[in-house]
């Protein structure tokens, strides 16, 4: 294990922080979804600013840097399961890839629309080629977190990597960051994540989240293959500081991601909703809140339930428990039972220690 290198609590993604007390870091990634259209792909950043996301992401490589042009049993996708099922990786890449001609013109807008826009490398080449257009961080997705060659060169970068961790073990996570930490990286966040498109809820075992935290001291997030957006919220709750989501601008549109990603609107209601969560959450506090100041008069406090005149005594018949709060505290109660009243006490009159006494 690498030691000596102190990791960032909270590292600088563009214009955000990311990690412990900031919001959650909402990361729109956009895979295949654009079909092969440069058209599609520019409306979808449009979608992601307007629903209210932080970030664009792409993936940048092509099949050849993927895989072989092969139809043998190793390079075809035999699972019935799968959504890619009977194709061959390197068909299913070359439909998938976003051509490197579009990333500038797709981050410029993305830039412009006030999203912070980066992608994920798949081989040496492509960040040779994101460092040409100057990325601020750079994401390793959980497929390639097992190249350590390639987090390595990441990490010479100098800029923040996000690593989700799908498939990964607790040592081979470590692996990673070490590999990180050895290539000269400072700024880390990881991101839980179930490498299954789409992923069933019950599998994200979100309490990984704070095991993750303890174990490696980085700011934890969430890649989210689910289909609704629970998972995502509920992990807000358990200190997630970024969230990952495929979107699209149709379920139904072709892409080769569609069936698991969000669609505009849904994209719109995450972003909301993970706002209003980690709004709720605060922090400990015991004192009451702005919206409970006029309902505390409303708390039960002692009143006098009948005429009482002064000189008789206070007694369990003549004095209750009862709403609104103006009077004495019931804590006091079993206190003053037996005492005279000093003065004639009305009907529904809010008890005060002045009233009371010998």
């Amino acid at each position: 294990m690498m030691v000596g290198i102190n990791m960032q609590k909270t590292v600088q993604i563009g214009r955000y922080k990311v990690g412990k007390g900031e919001p959650p870091f909402v990361i729109a990634e956009m895979s295949g979804n654009h079909n092969q259209s440069l058209e599609r792909a520019l409306l979808i950043v449009e979608e992601v600013a307007k629903a209210g996301a932080h970030a664009l992401k792409l993936q940048t490589y092509t099949a050849d840097t993927m895989t072989l042009n092969l139809n043998s049993d190793d390079f075809t996708i035999r699972d019935k399961n799968s959504l890619w099922d009977g194709e061959s990786l390197y068909d299913l890449y070359d439909k998938a890839h976003t051509p490197w001609k579009w990333h500038k013109e797709i981050f410029a807008k993305a830039n412009s629309l006030g999203l912070v826009a980066f992608s994920s490398p798949f081989d040496t080449t492509a960040v040779d080629f994101l460092e040409k257009i100057n990325v601020p961080c750079y994401k390793i997705a959980s497929f390639e977190m097992v190249d350590l060659p390639l987090i390595k060169y990441v990490a010479q970068t100098g800029k923040p990597i996000i690593m989700s961790t799908g498939m990964g073990s607790a040592e081979e996570i470590q692996e990673a960051i070490d590999a990180a930490k050895e290539g000269g990286c400072e700024a880390l966040v990881l991101l839980h994540c179930v490498s299954g498109y789409p992923a069933p809820t019950e599998d994200y075992n979100l309490s990984t989240l704070q095991d993750m935290q303890a174990r490696f001291s980085l700011p934890v997030g969430l890649s989210d293959h689910t289909i609704s957006n629970i998972t995502a919220i509920t992990s807000v709750a358990l200190g997630a500081c970024a969230v990952e989501k495929h979107v699209t601008l149709d379920r139904e549109g072709g892409g080769v991601d569609d069936s698991f990603s969000l669609e505009p609107i849904e994209l719109k209601s995450l972003c909301l909703d993970l706002k209003e969560a980690w709004g709720a959450i605060g922090h400990a506090s015991y004192i009451k809140k702005a919206s409970e100041i006029n309902n505390a008069k409303f708390r039960r406090s002692l009143y006098a339930v009948r005429n009482i005149d002064a000189g008789e005594l206070i007694t369990k018949e003549n004095v209750k428990s009862i709403r609104p709060g103006f009077g004495l505290p019931v804590k006091d109660y079993e206190k003053i039972i037996g005492q005279k009243a000093k003065v004639n006490i009305s009907k529904g009159t809010a008890l005060e220690y002045k009233f009371l006494g010998e």
